[in-house]
């Protein structure tokens, strides 16, 4: 009895496995992470989050205070060039930023 020809072993091994898919659709990743420093009040650091992000007052807000409990907040995840700006326009309100690989 012949197999169909979708299960011949001699078809291509199918690459879009979900581990596969998920880490594709995932990559290449960095974070953006503002850490707290002793400079900037809290209304400005939620203000820049607002413009910066185009976040509305709460999760702006939300961040901020993450930022200042904990000392940091990992702000988005994107691409190398989206990071890299973000962390520009965070350095230029002042903000201490750093981009971070995603493994």
């Amino acid at each position: 009895s012949a197999m169909p020809p979708s299960l011949t072993p001699s078809a291509p091994a199918e690459v879009t496995t979900p581990e596969g898919l998920e880490r594709a659709t995932r990559e290449p990743g960095y974070l953006v992470i503002c850490w707290n420093d002793p400079i900037n009040s809290m209304l400005f650091v939620t203000h820049v989050f607002q413009q910066v992000f185009g976040w509305d007052r709460a999760k702006a807000r939300r961040h901020m205070l993450e930022v200042h409990e904990k000392g940091r907040s990992v702000l988005v995840r994107e691409s190398f060039e989206k990071a890299e700006f973000y962390v520009h326009q965070l350095h230029k309100y002042s903000l201490q930023a750093t981009l971070e690989r995603d493994e």
